[in-house]
């Protein structure tokens, strides 16, 4: 079974992630087929519009948690340095992707899930979505480019309350902070993106480049997700973090030291 769908029609591209058990969550080897075909997308011109969205019940929970704590069991340097090799060059692919992208939030959108989404141009939410920024539960920082779209987003303030106290923001709340452009009924959350994809499709697509260009890479983003791939390698070597991932398998609550 692939972990990335990926569907083309009247020049829109629909990716689903697809680990629909696991929701959605990032193992290493699907942030390398995601950012393999998000860089692909951008140069074909054929795609004029692109649709994000998650299998079954969750958008996206973010980094495989399981995965991870194998790999920091196992010594391997893997998940402290997949923020540089794999969450800043998807972010960067999609925020510079020459035409609209637009994310389908159909459930649960969590830490990179949630990131993915606020990196895209516009976001559809079910009337069932929720955003939740977690890192600070597993003794992380922000990564994916948060630290740059959330506050542009929602402001500062809401976005230091989601960082620091890790609550989940539903729908309704997401769009009356402007979080989400609009919320439809769960199902038709993907059919909602698409139409509005097909209609950016037909619409004048280098102007389309240009507004991305000039909206977004003012080296503000660059220089963020730097700090984010420093700070988070950082955070991922804490006793912290480590005691945090090994109570999430346990399914135990973490005794935080600090350290």
């Amino acid at each position: 079974m692939s972990e990335l769908l990926i569907d083309d029609a009247d020049g829109v591209r629909t990716f689903t992630l697809n680990r629909p058990e696991s929701f959605n969550s990032f193992t290493v080897a699907l942030k390398e087929r995601f950012l393999e075909a998000v860089v692909e997308t951008a140069a074909d011109d054929a795609v004029r519009a692109v649709v994000v969205t998650g299998a079954g019940k969750a958008f996206c929970a973010g980094q495989d948690l399981k995965e991870h704590v194998a790999l920091l069991e196992a010594g391997d340097p893997a998940p402290l340095n997949t923020v540089e090799r794999h969450y800043n060059p998807l972010i960067k692919a999609i925020v510079g992707m020459p035409k609209p992208v637009i994310a389908a939030v159909n459930g649960m959108a969590a830490g990179a899930g949630a990131s993915l989404a606020y990196a895209c141009d516009l976001r559809v939410a079910g009337a069932g979505a929720k955003f939740l920024m977690a890192f600070a539960n597993v003794g992380l920082t922000a990564d994916s480019g948060a630290s740059w779209t959330l506050p542009r987003l929602i402001g500062h303030g809401r976005a230091m309350e989601m960082m620091l106290l890790a609550q989940p923001v539903g729908a309704e709340e997401a769009l009356r902070i402007g979080m989400v452009g609009q919320v439809v009924p769960d199902g038709e959350v993907l059919s909602t993106a698409q139409a509005l994809a097909r209609q950016l499709a037909a619409g004048p697509t280098t102007a389309y480049a240009k507004i991305k260009e000039a909206m977004a890479f003012s080296g503000e983003l660059a220089a963020a997700l730097d700090v984010e791939a420093r700070t988070q390698a950082e955070a991922g070597a804490t006793a912290d973090h480590r005691e945090a991932v090994a109570a999430f398998v346990a399914k135990r609550k973490p005794s935080f030291t600090g350290r």
